[in-house]
C-alpha cells in the first residue's frame, strides 16, 4: 500500500503506467470505522458475509477486485500489478 497526497502525485509516481485500485484516505477511514468500529463491544460477534456486503454497498465499494475475496472467500486475495 502506498499513500499519496493527490491524484497528480499518483500520476507522477506511475510515470505513464496504468493505475491499479485506488481509494481515498477518507473512504479508507470510513471503511475501517464501519468494519471494525464495533470490535471492542462486549457482545461483539464476527460480521456475517451479508453484513460485510452491506458495509461495502453503503460505502459504494462494491464490485472491486480488492474486496470480492473478502466477501466470497472463494479464492485467495492476490494483488496483480497492472499490465505495462
Amino acid at each position: 500500500m502506498n499513500l499519496f497526497r493527490s491524484e497528480e502525485h499518483i500520476d507522477r509516481w506511475l510515470g505513464g503506467r496504468d493505475a491499479g485500485a485506488t481509494i481515498s484516505v477518507t473512504k479508507l477511514s470510513e471503511m475501517a470505522h464501519a468494519w471494525w468500529g464495533d470490535r471492542l463491544d462486549p457482545d461483539w460477534r464476527p460480521h456475517t458475509r451479508d453484513q460485510n456486503q452491506e458495509i461495502l454497498d453503503r460505502l459504494e465499494l462494491t464490485a472491486s477486485w480488492c474486496f470480492d475475496p473478502i466477501i466470497r472467500r472463494a479464492e485467495p486475495a492476490l494483488m496483480v500489478p497492472p499490465q505495462r
